[in-house]
């Protein structure tokens, strides 16, 4: 990025603030590090309200700079192939548009559109990449910081079409017009010249590369952050692997923890990897088979198709190197499926074709028992899932060589296996086909619908609900509940189980999970209802036997009724459910409002991240919240509100030093009563601790709250020495609904009269219409 854009964002932030626009300014100042930085969740909760807030004020360069950013995260971060290609092409042509066209981000759409295509299928776009990426280029001047990402895709895309040395000649042009321009090449830049190095052979250039990188960055001032530093490691090892030196690879190899988190360094990593195997330094086992699987499978949900496949090749040969005939045999079908996705097959085409060869060629393991044994064989020995998956698959063989229907037993068996090594397509596959020869066969229904709804897979779901139909609605409309439970469709989810109670009056498990969406949806009144229901159906479980176990209530149930009644304020129904539970309330009757503990509540912040408020839990499902908030948080200090009920994270043990000051932490459900409070903030040099207090203690006294932000780090200007600095305070003051902004100006006016150094709050000032121009004084002498 180069200062234009983001001189821009700082221009915009400011803007946007000044006019109260203020969750649109941070997500403006926020969103690039969390798309760098893998924040997904943040990223994904931030990116909607912020876009629709762009779109509402007619702002199209901020709406660019958002779904650019986004894009990024979903193409580097998550490396999605198809499933962002509608997104890419949709913000190349927006950022192309008159109004757009001249936003600095613009051309970072190209960037985009080039990624994007090349997760799908790098070799099988090299036309289309060359062409936008040559386009763009003759309107970016070397000195952007553009024109050094769009010259590394246009070097990755000549890689791509098989020739690094052309992409090395490249990238030698481009740092010499940048370094012309009186700029330096990125940190990124040293990772395309390393993979054009690596592909020739030139491992040593390759670390060179990354050294001379690493120092000029260094050297600019800057300091490589966590994302750099892994990237460097991963990058380093890999050629260290490539050169025999193993023992500097395994040192600079990222944990294998490390790569699950970081996709971006995935196909580095498993490279180096499979290098150190090939030198007898790294344990070829199952495990990590399984790993390479599950990655291989998640960029196959996203439609990343010849990285998918580069990955499958690469597990595949490790698989035949330890002898796991099933798996490779798996790998080999998922990188059939590949190809047909492919635009251009040379090369891998005869790959997987080898790898199949190869699979097929290796022996199949002796059955330790006779076939129709297996399964109790294999519950009792517990051998590891790929040597389970070899064994099921030997006697599914011999099924087959006798002209018998494979058992479901053992499919079932070999599904659950190839599932822990992390084949879960194939499962789907295999209990699809299974499914034919025994269609009634619930664990398999059951465990197919699981599968459908654990790979997202919509139209696999909508394909079981409807064979389901017919001999089972219930099974049908139960399958399509949890679907929409795990998409998010809250009003679907009641709906669908609505349907299933028509057929199965006494489910528990489904009023379970529509009183769950119903307090998702907010609607607190149909979530006790259900769960009345689910009490007046369940069985006493002192009198329920073993095999009615299911059926009955359990405690959860009673906590969840107690939380839903709270929310209706039906106090009646949370005593008689707190009764059942053991509580014992201080009043018979009425609202519950007691003092019990000291909790924290986890509440969600406008960024997208959730935070731990302080607060007095009042009864079982309610608190009263203890800080003076800002507009990040939607409560403010004296609010009650509604918790659920289950413990957030692990209880130390009892007796621990951290048993010692543990608070329970609780995630917040609904408002239920606000206190109405107005924050105003109070900025300034820190009065002597006597003072604070006195002045802390006179304005809660007054019915107002006043709640510490600052810590022992904060300091601020000295006047009377430009030199010194003194210590801080910066703290919210609440208003209380019974008092005006007048008043409580007034009240800190007197109060603080007789401070050495005053204290400013012009937002308050303002509101009071009081003189601003003197606390504007205060900001700039003490430099707040």
């Amino acid at each position: 990025m180069t200062a234009d854009i983001w001189s821009w964002v700082h221009d915009t932030h400011r803007q946007l603030a000044e006019t109260g626009q203020h969750r649109l300014a941070d997500a403006l100042a926020e969103i690039a590090g969390h798309a760098v930085e893998g924040r997904n969740e943040q990223l994904d909760a931030m990116f909607p309200e912020a876009l629709a807030s762009a779109r509402a004020l007619g702002l199209p360069w901020v709406e660019v700079f958002l779904r650019h950013w986004r894009l990024q995260n979903l193409l580097n971060k998550r490396h999605q192939g198809e499933a962002a290609m509608s997104e890419a092409a949709s913000l190349l042509e927006f950022a192309h548009r008159e109004e757009t066209a001249s936003c600095p981000q613009s051309v970072c759409a190209v960037q985009d559109f080039t990624i994007c295509h090349a997760n799908i299928d790098g070799p099988g776009y090299v036309p289309e990449r060359l062409a936008v990426l040559e386009e763009a280029l003759q309107r970016v001047e070397p000195a952007r910081a553009c024109f050094d990402c769009l010259s590394r895709e246009y070097a990755d895309t000549l890689e791509d079409d098989g020739r690094p040395a052309d992409a090395l000649t490249y990238l030698d042009r481009a740092e010499t017009r940048i370094r012309a321009a009186g700029e330096r090449t990125s940190l990124s830049f040293a990772h395309s010249r390393a993979s054009a190095l690596h592909r020739l052979g030139r491992h040593q250039d390759a670390l060179d590369a990354y050294d001379t990188a690493e120092r000029s960055y260094v050297a600019a001032g800057n300091r490589p952050d966590d994302d750099d530093r892994r990237k460097l490691s991963a990058g380093r090892a890999l050629q260290f692997a490539a050169l025999g030196r193993t023992d500097r690879a395994l040192e600079l190899l990222p944990d294998v923890e490390e790569a699950d988190r970081s996709p971006d360094i995935r196909n580095r990593w498993s490279a180096a990897v499979e290098l150190l195997v090939a030198a007898g330094e790294f344990d070829n086992d199952a495990a990590l088979g399984a790993r390479l699987a599950s990655w291989a499978g998640e960029l196959d949900a996203v439609g990343s198709h010849r990285p998918c496949l580069d990955l499958v090749l690469r597990a595949g040969r490790l698989a035949l190197a330890r002898g796991a005939r099933e798996v490779a045999l798996t790998l080999a079908g998922t990188g059939e499926r590949k190809l047909g996705q492919l635009r251009r097959t040379a090369g891998v085409a005869e790959q997987v074709a080898g790898l199949r060869a190869a699979a097929e060629a290796l022996p199949r393991p002796e059955l330790p028992v006779p076939a129709d044994e297996l399964t109790s064989w294999l519950a009792e020995n517990h051998p590891d899932p790929e040597t389970g998956a070899e064994l099921l698959s030997a006697a599914l063989a011999v099924a087959r060589a006798r002209g018998e229907q494979p058992d479901t037993v053992l499919v079932v068996n070999l599904a659950g296996a190839l599932g822990a090594l992390g084949h879960t397509r194939a499962v789907a596959e295999l209990a699809w086909a299974q499914l034919e020869l025994d269609p009634g066969h619930e664990y398999l229904t059951g465990m197919l619908g699981q599968l459908l709804i654990d790979a997202e897979d919509g139209e696999g779901i909508d394909r079981l609900a409807t064979r389901l139909a017919a001999a089972d609605p219930a099974a049908a409309h139960w399958l399509r509940a949890r679907w929409a439970s795990a998409q998010g469709r809250w009003a679907e989810v009641g709906e669908q189980c609505a349907a299933v109670l028509v057929h199965s009056p006494e489910a528990l498990n489904t009023r379970r999970l529509a009183a769950a969406a119903a307090t998702r949806r907010g609607d607190h009144a149909e979530a006790q209802r259900l769960y009345e229901e689910l009490l007046a159906h369940a069985l006493d479980p002192a009198e329920a036997g073993e095999e009615d176990a299911h059926r009955t209530v359990q405690e959860p149930d009673l906590w969840h009724l107690v939380t839903a009644a709270t929310a209706n304020r039906d106090w009646a129904a949370v005593r008689a459910a707190g009764a059942r539970i053991g509580i014992e309330f201080d009043t018979d009757s009425g609202p519950v409002e007691e003092q019990w503990q000291l909790i924290q509540l986890r509440v969600p912040r406008a960024n997208g991240t959730t935070t731990d408020l302080p607060a007095v839990r009042t009864g079982p499902a309610t608190a009263r919240v203890l800080p003076v908030l800002g507009e990040d948080v939607d409560l403010n200090h004296g609010d009650i509100v509604v918790f659920s009920p289950a413990v957030l994270g692990d209880r130390p043990e009892p007796g621990s030093a951290e048993a010692e000051d543990w608070q329970p932490v609780f995630a917040f459900l609904t408002l239920l009563d606000p206190a109405g409070f107005t924050t105003y903030w109070i900025d300034g040099a820190c009065p002597e601790p006597e003072q604070w207090y006195a002045l802390r203690d006179a304005v809660r006294a007054a019915g107002h709250a006043v709640w510490v932000y600052s810590g022992d780090q904060y300091r601020t200007n000295d006047p009377a020495d430009p030199e010194g600095s003194l210590p801080g305070i910066y703290a919210a003051l609440g208003v209380p609904p019974t008092a005006t902004a007048a008043e409580a100006d007034a009240l800190l006016t007197s109060l603080t009269a007789h401070l050495a150094h005053p204290l400013a709050w012009p937002a308050l000032a303002e509101a009071a219409g009081a003189d601003t121009a003197r606390h504007q004084k205060i900001v700039d002498d003490y430099g707040l």
